[in-house]
């Protein structure tokens, strides 16, 4: 007897009792592991997570996260070969399958680690957008805040990607704070669980921070609360039932959906045999067939083709697919497995056979010995050939495995119509080189789309192809396809955080945030702001330099240097003339780099660099004659991980002779951690 697959909660192992159910080879029927029958007791590991796991996990900043996410996945890295590639043979997967499981997972951690460290800063909440003006005088004011939730992240996983999909929720709730419960699928559950043993194995985990249900799933919905979060991977039908679970609907418990699809791929008019949009249709169309044996909730379910070009198409399918070789992945020679499980099969079949009332089986038989077989899911790809385009079951029933149905449409317009028909997708492909049948498809079913992604001769060797999701990109769409959304670089980790308006005074916001809010007490120092290191600037150190009269000799030579001839600066009677201008002005250019000049500390010091600046608008026109004036403020300072100096962004206000602002913008410098 194989072993019973335990839970890992309240940071222990438990081992349920009873000796469970056989989880079976997917090529051979063999014993893998067995799945436990005796219900898991969830609440304590529940409170667990939320007292324990959630205040470790909160008490780190994102960057410290990410950095775990990165040592994790190197972690993971070292072992996949020789531990995670085996177990994936079990699942059916082929070693190309595999990668996209192992492999694919890994680098998903390593993209949030990066992500992480790049995009969010060494603190514990996220500041959404620039704050926002609520009075006349600035007194009062607002800023959207991100905090991490108080609860935990249930994973309810899918069978056909035992390790990708958890490891991209745990990457992105990981990162927001939030403890996570894993619910693996039963039927390649012990791939998953392998993997999660050498995450907590690692020692990389804050306590609390992550565990592991094998088991019934019934009573884990029961015990969330308004702070929790689910993500789910799976079915259309199990999401309905989620909704209506009372901690969903009448709890407002988070419900993060990801569910299967009718995913296009659509053939441009232009696209005719020969040219490389053709080919890579057929390239496209079938590898969505085969890889993972077409269990994948991106795959092509449907090919759009303009009417006629079908025969062509499936006579190309039909030449790529008859090389395919069905086996044991394990042996050599073969190029697509089994699926899962017999009961995939089962599955797979009686959706086979539906579709086969409404459209004309064209590659593959439903009645093809090898699907007798009693110990491995084999079958063979399966193409039908929509008899009426319009038929609902084409566009409804989804065979989950190596199948695809080809649709002719008659114009652009027709193909967007039939795509639409799916009623919410992950994903749709496009293949055409002419800009304005892209156009139209993109405007024409983007609404009922995740993503889409438009593949030609240019992108063709750089595309990650039309099922690949990818971590800087959402994974999600509406509808039928879940409603959800998922990764999508910050955004992944922003779906667990609760987002808050926080309004106020510009001092009590200075006091929230962090970031001096304008209009909040500044200081100022008797020592030039330059002149100190990370650890001495102070939020809110200011420094009003200037004046500084602008003179027409300035004006001239900035043109002359620059080359920047324009009427306004240098053409009195056409300045004159114009509205905007009433005169001869200074570039705006010029007013930031004279005011440049009256707050840079030319010596060297703490200071490293200027390395840019953000929302630069000139408001006010400056004239010679006039006097300006320039105000820095100490803004934000953020301390780079592993790097002798941190980032310090200044905020700057150009004024003229009357008080009115004619610049403002953001500077940005290194300035190093100590002196």
């Amino acid at each position: 007897m194989s072993d019973l697959l335990r839970s890992y909660l309240r940071d222990n192992w438990y081992t349920a009792p009873g000796d469970g159910r056989p989880l079976l080879d997917a090529a051979t029927s063999e014993e893998v592991a067995r799945w436990p029958l005796a219900p898991v007791d969830v609440p304590p590991a529940y409170d667990y997570a939320r007292t324990v796991g959630g205040p470790a996990l909160r008490s780190l900043t994102f960057v410290q996260r990410a950095d775990i996410l990165k040592r994790l996945a190197a972690h993971l890295n070292e072992r996949r070969e020789a531990d995670y590639y085996p177990l994936s043979s079990a699942t059916g997967a082929t070693l190309l399958d595999t990668k996209f499981d192992v492999d694919g997972g890994i680098g998903v951690l390593s993209a949030y680690a990066s992500i992480g460290k790049r995009e969010l800063p060494p603190e514990t909440t996220y500041l959404d957008g620039s704050v926002e003006k609520m009075s006349k005088d600035g007194s009062f004011a607002a800023q959207h805040l991100y905090t991490s939730r108080r609860g935990l992240a249930l994973f309810i996983d899918a069978f056909n990607f035992p390790v990708w999909g958890m490891l991209e929720k745990f990457a992105t709730a990981f990162l927001a704070g939030l403890p996570v419960v894993v619910r693996p699928a039963s039927q390649t559950a012990y791939l998953t669980a392998r993997v999660f043993a050498d995450m907590v194995g690692s020692g990389l985990l804050p306590p609390g921070s992550a565990s592991l249900v094998c088991g019934p799933a019934d009573g884990l919905l029961d015990n969330l609360s308004s702070q929790d979060v689910v993500a789910f991977t799976g079915s259309a039908e199990t999401a309905a039932v989620l909704r209506r679970h009372p901690a969903i609907a009448d709890r407002s418990v988070s419900l993060i959906v990801e569910a299967d699809s009718l995913n296009a791929a659509i053939l441009g008019s232009d696209a005719a045999p020969g040219e490389p949009e053709f080919d890579l249709f057929i390239r496209e169309v079938f590898r969505e067939i085969t890889l993972k044996t077409g269990q994948r909730c991106t795959a092509i379910r449907r090919a759009l083709v303009p009417d006629g070009k079908v025969d062509a198409v499936i006579a190309a399918l039909r030449e790529r697919l008859a090389k395919v070789v069905v086996g044991d992945p394990r042996a050599e020679g073969t190029t697509m497995g089994p699926l899962a499980s017999l009961a995939a099969r089962t599955q797979f079949l009686d959706h086979a056979r539906e579709l086969s009332k409404a459209a004309t089986l064209v590659i593959g038989d439903l009645n093809d010995p090898l699907t007798r077989d009693e110990k491995g899911a084999f079958v063979r790809p399966l193409v039908w050939r929509a008899d009426d385009p319009d038929a609902e079951v084409v566009h409804r029933v989804e065979a989950f495995g190596p199948a695809a149905t080809v649709i002719g449409y008659t114009d652009a317009a027709d193909a967007a119509r039939l795509a639409a028909r799916g009623d919410g997708s992950l994903v749709a492909s496009v293949y055409s080189y002419e800009p304005s049948f892209i156009r139209h498809m993109v405007l024409g079913i983007a609404a009922f789309h995740g993503r889409m992604i438009i593949i030609d001769r240019d992108d063709a060797k750089s595309s990650t192809g039309h099922g690949s999701p990818m971590p800087a990109v959402i994974h999600g769409g509406p509808g039928r396809a879940g409603g959800s959304e998922e990764m999508g670089g910050v955004r992944g980790v922003l779906r667990y955080m609760q987002r808050t308006a926080i309004q106020g005074s510009p001092r009590a916001l200075t006091a929230v945030t962090g970031q001096w809010v304008s209009g909040a007490p500044a200081v100022s120092d008797t020592i030039h702001p330059f002149r100190k290191n990370l650890d001495q600037l102070a939020i809110g150190e200011q420094l009003t330099s200037g004046p500084y009269t602008i003179t027409p000799d300035d004006i001239a030579q900035f043109a002359e240097l620059t080359g920047d001839h324009f009427y306004a600066h240098t053409d009195p009677v056409a300045a004159a003339a114009s509205p905007l201008f009433g005169g001869i002005v200074a570039h705006g250019y010029l007013v930031i780099s004279r005011a440049a000049g009256l707050f840079v500390d030319p010596a060297p010091g703490p200071v490293l660099a200027n390395f840019g600046v953000d929302h630069l608008r000139f408001l006010t026109p400056v004239k010679a004659g006039d006097a300006i004036t320039v105000q820095l403020t100490c803004k934000d300072k953020k301390p780079r991980e592993n790097a002798g100096y941190g980032e310090v962004r200044w905020d700057a206000v150009v004024r003229n002779q009357d008080g009115r602002a004619v610049a403002t913008y953001d500077v940005l410098t290194l300035v190093a951690k100590s002196s």
